[in-house]
């Protein structure tokens, strides 16, 4: 029989409190942490991960809350040594060590790797305070603030990159500028680096659509992308019912569809965001793709909608430089895309309702096509 011993401590998800303790958590001196966001939705996670129940691996280092696509609140189980060798192979990939500029909540992988990198390179990070919310102004601030010698680094989702390009912000010292969450629909500057990753695989695991070293990138028989590799999760705290469905054989089954193009992992879209028109499956991700290269569609979100004659409608909800129409767009996409995937409807908005993720809110964008149809 083995012991289960390791504890598991709730803490509140402040960077420069939380630097610390994720190193004792690393090295095995400390607790494993389960970093819970300010407001209501703290005592919800908290209760769903049950602190005073042992760990089921004395080597997990962290727990990170996640609600993947349907709401539900799991914990990813991520040990030292995965988070460890994902840091290295992604400060490896970026050419070595640097000084970091944390600008993401450490509720998320995403900004909690930052401060493992950092705590790798023994380079102390910036910290942007993000209490009233990301800023322009505080992110140009904090860049100044950097060292002025040594790879400068930062990570961020494609709403605030795109914020920062609009106001004319200089990103031309950073070394490197992770973004991930989403597909960019906007032109960025060179050292961004797309990524795509998730908690399960201690975060962003494939860059410009190569795997980090070590990580093995598949496509499977459904078409769905499995992630193997020393980065991924030890399974989902106290649900082996999920974990079952997500962990085969060591390997996490995603629900992105994915292809190869050119060697490079190219992910299609959810396999739940997969539009069935005329019998033809289509991911509202390709489409969007797509449709954002059209120089007046500054954001574009696809979905599907009840139709009588398709089964479903692909309507693309695009906020725009001006008027744009389906017959533009279908014009646009025509030779880039199947005749069932080209949009039959388009509904110009001010703003695309998006989530904190970087990702469109693809209900509350289904809302803004209902309300439009009862117009």
């Amino acid at each position: 029989m083995v012991l289960l011993t390791r504890a598991l401590q709730p803490v509140p998800a402040r960077p420069g409190d939380l630097l610390p303790r994720l190193a004792a958590a690393l090295d095995g001196s400390g607790p494993a942490l389960l970093p819970y966001p300010a407001g209501p939705a703290a005592a919800g996670i908290v209760a769903a991960m049950q602190p005073a129940v042992p760990l089921e691996r004395d080597d997990v280092a962290l727990v990170v809350p996640t609600s993947g696509s349907t709401g539900e609140p799991k914990g990813a189980l991520l040990t030292a040594t995965a988070l460890r060798h994902s840091a290295r192979a992604t400060l490896e990939r970026l050419g070595g060590p640097g000084q970091w500029l944390l600008a993401l909540p450490v509720t998320h992988i995403a900004g909690l790797q930052v401060l493992v990198r950092s705590l790798l390179s023994g380079i102390e990070p910036a910290l942007l305070d993000l209490d009233r919310g990301f800023s322009v102004e505080g992110f140009a601030e904090a860049t100044r603030q950097l060292d002025a010698t040594g790879p400068r680094y930062t990570a961020l989702v494609p709403t605030q990159l795109r914020r920062l390009i609009d106001a004319g912000t200089d990103l031309t010292s950073y070394d490197a500028i992770l973004v991930g969450g989403a597909a960019l629909d906007f032109t960025a500057p060179p050292t961004v680096v797309r990524t795509y990753g998730m908690s399960e695989t201690c975060g962003r695991c494939v860059y410009y659509g190569r795997p980090l070293d070590g990580v093995d990138a598949r496509i499977e028989p459904d078409g769905r992308i499995s992630l193997g590799g020393p980065v991924v999760f030890a399974g989902y705290r106290l649900r082996p019912d999920l974990t079952a469905e997500a962990l085969v054989d060591g390997r996490h089954i995603t629900q992105d569809l994915g292809r190869w193009a050119d060697q490079r992992l190219e992910v299609l879209g959810r396999a739940d965001d997969v539009i069935v028109t005329g019998g033809v499956n289509v991911p509202a991700a390709l489409v969007e793709r797509v449709l954002a290269g059209h120089p007046r569609v500054r954001a574009v979100a696809v979905v599907g909608v009840p139709d009588d004659e398709w089964g479903q409608r692909v309507v693309a909800v695009v906020h725009a430089r001006g008027p744009v129409t389906v017959e533009e767009l279908r014009a646009f996409a025509a030779d880039r895309l199947e005749d069932a995937a080209l949009p039959r409807t388009c509904v110009a908005v001010d703003e695309l309702p998006m989530l904190a993720s970087g990702k469109p809110d693809k209900e509350a964008v289904r809302n803004l096509v209902a309300a439009d149809r009862l117009r």
